[in-house]
């Protein structure tokens, strides 16, 4: 390390580490953030939309959410 009339010169030194960390930064983050990560849909979940969206009767939905309960 080099001193300058008593003051540290090497700043430059600093600079390096920033860039470095900046640039592992980039290359090694998850390739999805966290808080957008799709969830992943439990079969019931998927019945309940589908319900939702009147794709099926009650008597239906009634029918697979017992059968899906059951564990069978």
């Amino acid at each position: 390390m080099h001193y300058y009339d008593g003051t540290f010169g090497g700043m430059h030194l600093i600079w390096w580490f920033i860039w470095l960390a900046f640039i592992i930064w980039i290359f090694f983050i998850p390739t999805d953030i966290p808080y957008q990560r799709t969830k992943e849909e439990k079969p019931l979940d998927i019945l309940k939309n589908r319900f939702a969206k009147g794709e099926i009767s009650k008597e239906e939905y009634e029918k697979s959410k017992k059968l899906l309960n059951s564990g069978n």
